[in-house]
């Protein structure tokens, strides 16, 4: 038997976990071990510093919930939620951009109908978005759904804004000619939330907390790759130091000033001044090859019984 030393404890947990059934499971360990080791090895924390880093771990996790994921947003301060939507999305140059998804997406935001106000009295200046949904040959998509949300005008989500409603969230669908139309308020740029975990590194660094002015869209549609982006205002100051990582230029967008006695997206009249954003999202289909690549990949490799 060999006994462990500093210098063959890695080798001794490697040849461990060889005993792996799942070979995808197997190498993700294997190479999760290798760098943690080396990371260890590089830094020689003390064993404070390594307790310390379990009880912010043990609290980021405490921390997350439904509405508010603290380790995505972890990942996201750090990089890796982006690197890892670029290896996931290597689209056509055509297609809109994928981005990251961000702590705040939740799961059965209410179906509106096109035209809707997901705002409905929230902070803000008045704010429409109209546009399309299109495949790769500028067709329209029919009944594409596209889950909206957003930071109200005070940059505050539901999760920090309280209460058990749908806030600045909702469900659409294109409509016969692959357009929508959605009411909603201007985004501002806002931080990210400083009084968890990630705000408590964040604020040991010069690093600018800031997420510039944008909305979030998850969009679905049979027979094509699911998009999850954001689009983002152009005059923004944080355009270019995103805390997230999370800006792509085909994501920069226009959004116009209308003055009061313009025609609103939805035919009526607007007695007060409005912003309006327009923009057309491209999809892009599915191959067969993508399609079985995607089917292996859902299986989850990490899923209780992968």
């Amino acid at each position: 038997m060999t006994y462990v030393t500093e210098s063959n404890i890695t080798d001794i947990v490697l040849d461990r976990w060889e005993a792996v059934p799942d070979q995808r499971f197997r190498r993700i360990m294997q190479s999760m071990i290798k760098h943690l080791h080396a990371l260890v090895r590089d830094i020689e924390p003390t064993e404070q510093e390594w307790m310390a880093a379990i009880e912010w771990l043990t609290r980021t996790g405490k921390l997350s919930n439904e509405k508010r994921q603290e380790f995505v947003l972890a990942s996201d301060v750090v990089g890796v939620s982006m690197l890892i939507d670029c290896i996931n999305h290597r689209l056509s140059s055509e297609a809109t951009p994928t981005t990251v998804t961000g702590p705040f997406h939740v799961h059965g935001s209410p179906n509106l109908p096109n035209g809707a106000d997901i705002a409905r009295g929230a902070p803000g200046e008045p704010c429409y978005i109209a546009g399309s949904v299109r495949n790769l040959d500028g067709k329209p998509i029919v009944g594409a759904t596209l889950d909206i949300w957003q930071a109200d005008g005070d940059g505050h989500y539901d999760a920090q804004h309280g209460g058990d409603e749908a806030w600045m969230r909702g469900v659409f669908r294109s409509d016969s000619t692959g357009a929508f139309v959605v009411q909603t308020v201007l985004p501002v740029p806002y931080s990210i939330p400083m009084d968890g975990p990630v705000g408590e590194i964040m604020a040991r660094t010069k690093i600018s907390p800031m997420r510039p002015s944008h909305i979030h869209f998850l969009i679905n549609a049979p027979g094509h790759h699911q998009l999850i982006t954001h689009l983002f205002k152009k005059s923004c100051p944080y355009i270019a130091s995103d805390v997230v990582y999370g800006v792509k230029a085909p994501l920069i967008s226009e959004f116009d000033l209308m003055p009061a006695g313009s025609v609103t997206p939805n035919g009526t009249i607007a007695h007060h001044a409005f912003w309006m954003l327009q923009y057309d999202f491209v999809l892009e289909p599915i191959t067969e090859h993508a399609s079985t690549k995607t089917s292996a990949a859902a299986q989850g490799c990490l899923a209780p019984g992968g």
